[in-house]
């Protein structure tokens, strides 16, 4: 018997992850459970098992009376005496009950408290499992549509992908494996309740960490991620190693690793940019694949004023503004897009105007550095003035050199 409840619990310790300790625990309350129904009251009862063989016996502590007045607290000093002669009036005896006498309801009410703190302990269990899951991707499989929520099988447990955590347009088959981001595991009665995301930016990390090793080890940093799901995603990466390319690093060779992900995406396209401590220069990134001319951002206001080419307008600001507006959340900047001309039309633009004249006046005057055959700066650098062709006319350049007008070095 004992080697049987032994058997017993070691197969569902494997099995359910409950642990011996519980389950003896269990047994425990179970025979007090049982005594207490069939003696009434199991106060005085005590229950002894040895954990290592499930040996158990069960002990009902009674005092020594000359008359006995309560059967379940109270012996006779004869009955006492017979168990051991040396019991006077006052003692404590402990008389074994066999749980063989038990009648069936209190041995079916045993049974239950048994079965019921399995199932409270299988039920915590699962939760602590799937709640140290919260905030990671999983693998489920797709089982029905509830309404329009998705049942997901997880394996253990089952998880629900509500209507609004689905990518709008997707549709599932039945036994269809699909990754998942966990957003929230609560308890319940009944069970973990795990709720369970396609549309979380998180998801979009979860499996760049998986896909990359760079990103897991921790070599990449993914900074900041902005979704529109089912659509388009912005990622600014940034590698703590100078040897390592984060972009490079994340799209993998011909593409292979950024593929994979935007196959489980369902063709999501995925723009990773550099990125930059200074303000400007992660606009500019973020703003891809539009060139830009000019950036001026303002950290404390958190805005930024960009100005691109005529023809780059419509790209920077994308289809229905979602490139613009993907990179304003990716940078945490308002950000205003103008095209050159409307920079210009508004006088936003005349200084960048003006610093561009300076630099045309500045190149007729004359500007060069004096460098040696093999490009090695010689002199100083030196301004010239432009000279009247007609005045070295037919002049070679070696008589330029006599005169010291002429300098052989880049104009």
């Amino acid at each position: 018997m004992n080697n049987e409840l032994l058997e017993a619990l070691t197969i569902l310790e494997q099995e359910k992850n409950i642990s011996k300790d519980t389950l003896l625990e269990a047994i425990e309350n179970s025979l007090l459970t049982a005594c207490k129904n069939h003696f009434g009251k199991a106060d005085n009862i005590k229950v002894n098992i040895n954990p290592e063989t499930c040996e158990f016996h069960v002990f009902a502590e009674k005092t020594v009376v000359e008359h006995v007045e309560d059967d379940c607290l109270e012996i006779s000093l004869a009955n006492a005496q017979m168990i051991d002669s040396t019991y006077q009036l006052g003692d404590i005896v402990n008389q074994e009950v066999k749980s063989k006498e038990f009648g069936r309801i209190a041995t079916q009410n045993a049974k239950n408290v048994i079965l019921q703190k399995i199932r409270e302990e299988e039920r915590k269990v699962l939760f602590s499992q799937y709640y140290s899951m919260e905030k990671d991707v999983v693998t489920g499989i797709v089982q029905r549509y509830v309404g329009r929520n998705v049942s997901i099988n997880l394996g253990k447990a089952d998880a629900m992908l509500t209507e609004n955590e689905q990518v709008k347009g997707e549709i599932f088959q039945p036994t269809e494996r699909i990754k998942l981001y966990i957003l929230e595991v609560k308890s319940t009665p009944k069970g973990p309740k795990i709720l369970v995301s396609r549309t979380h930016p998180e998801l979009v990390k979860r499996l760049f960490e998986s896909e990359v090793a760079e990103v897991k080890e921790g070599i990449v940093e993914i900074k900041s991620i902005a979704r529109e799901a089912g659509s388009r995603t912005k990622i600014a990466v940034w590698s703590n190693d100078p040897d390592v390319d984060p972009v490079g690093a994340c799209v993998g060779m011909n593409g292979a690793r950024v593929n994979a992900i935007v196959n489980e995406l369902r063709g999501e396209k995925i723009d990773i940019i550099n990125w930059n401590e200074n303000a400007a220069m992660l606009i500019e990134n973020a703003l891809s694949p539009a060139k830009v001319i000019s950036v001026i951002a303002d950290g404390e206001e958190k805005t930024a004023k960009v100005v691109v080419p005529d023809y780059q307008l419509s790209l920077a600001i994308g289809k229905e503004g979602q490139n613009a507006r993907l990179a304003a959340r990716l940078t945490g900047f308002k950000i205003d897009i103008k095209s050159e001309t409307q920079a210009r039309e508004s006088g936003e633009f005349m200084d960048y105007e003006n610093d561009y004249e300076d630099y045309e006046e500045d190149y007729e005057e004359g500007y060069e550095s004096e460098y040696d055959e093999n490009g090695e700066y010689i002199g100083e650098e030196t301004y010239y003035e432009e000279t009247d062709e007609d005045e070295y006319a037919g002049i070679d350049e070696s008589e330029y050199a006599e005169a010291g007008d002429y300098v052989d070095g880049d104009e």
